[in-house]
């Protein structure tokens, strides 16, 4: 796949989970599948953040990558997000997702030690020796304890085969700016940060990673699409529109939020796996509301 077929808005899925038994609930899973690229989405990623990744067993992260892979059937490009701790694991499941079809990964460092960049660049450059896709290098301190700097990332796409993508997920939009200034806008990368996404574009981003098209539908792609067309009106009222959704899931946890919505319009995503915890009633009532608000708009 080529940098330039992988643009615009990349979206996560939740992994759903049955109410009963807490397992994969592949049937919901094609439903939300095909209402995203319904909502004409760009691209599809599994096993994100949103999608629970680090909370799913060996098999089930293997059933999750195989049936996005084989049920999106080259409708849109499929992305499978790999975040483990030891690079023997991320190995496995880098060359598992290229092996099953996947257009290209999404690679994390987790971290429990604080990792070198010698280490972190041996780690990209063993997953990138066992597949033959692009490598997109995901910046998340957040979650992943490992913060890793625009020249970093830039050097890795510029000396590992495989790695020709980056998405940063600081919210520190100077990172981004400098991304676009150190490459001459040469390495495509991403926003991760939903709450920023507007100025993202503007900043050069070359396209937006969400799970919001599971809630809100084509707003997203609406925004894209009135930036590449130099729309700035259009622009800031559509990010003024999703800006309180967005802001609203990222504060109170991607899976939990994401699943409540879903939810809340009649797709049963089960919920987050302990420790994580479901929303509260007033939380639910808060984020029905705001996707009223929303959708009245």
């Amino acid at each position: 796949m080529e940098n330039k077929q992988l643009s615009g808005i990349i979206a996560y899925t939740v992994t759903p989970f049955t109410a009963e038994s807490d397992t994969v609930d592949l049937a919901v899973l094609e439903k939300i599948i095909d209402d995203l690229i319904a909502t004409g989405v760009n691209a599809i990623a599994a096993l994100g953040s949103a999608g629970e990744g680090a909370y799913l067993d060996a098999a089930e992260w293997e059933l999750v990558a195989q049936k996005t892979v084989d049920y999106v059937d080259s409708r849109v490009p499929v992305i499978i997000g790999i975040s483990e701790l030891t690079t023997k694991k991320a190995v496995k499941h880098a060359a598992f997702a290229d092996k099953i079809g996947a257009n290209a990964i999404m690679v994390s460092p987790f971290s429990y030690y604080r990792l070198s960049e010698d280490e972190i660049f041996d780690h990209y450059a063993a997953i990138s020796a066992v597949v033959s896709i692009p490598i997109m290098i995901y910046n998340n301190p957040a979650t992943c304890g490992v913060d890793m700097s625009p020249e970093f990332m830039l050097n890795m796409v510029e000396k590992i085969e495989n790695a020709t993508m980056i998405k940063e997920s600081t919210g520190d939009i100077q990172r981004m700016r400098s991304l676009h200034r150190l490459s001459k806008g040469t390495v495509p990368f991403f926003n991760g940060c939903n709450y920023i996404a507007l100025d993202a574009f503007n900043a050069g981003a070359t396209g937006w990673c969400t799970v919001a098209p599971c809630l809100i539908g084509d707003l997203p792609k609406q925004l894209f699409e009135s930036v590449k067309n130099g729309d700035n009106k259009k622009s800031k009222s559509l990010f003024k529109q999703q800006l309180p959704l967005l802001e609203f899931i990222v504060q109170g946890g991607l899976a939990s939020t994401v699943k409540a919505g879903l939810n809340i319009k009649g797709i049963a995503a089960g919920y987050a796996r302990l420790p994580l915890k479901p929303l509260t009633e007033d939380k639910k009532q808060q984020l029905k509301e705001i996707l009223h608000k929303v959708e009245q708009r």
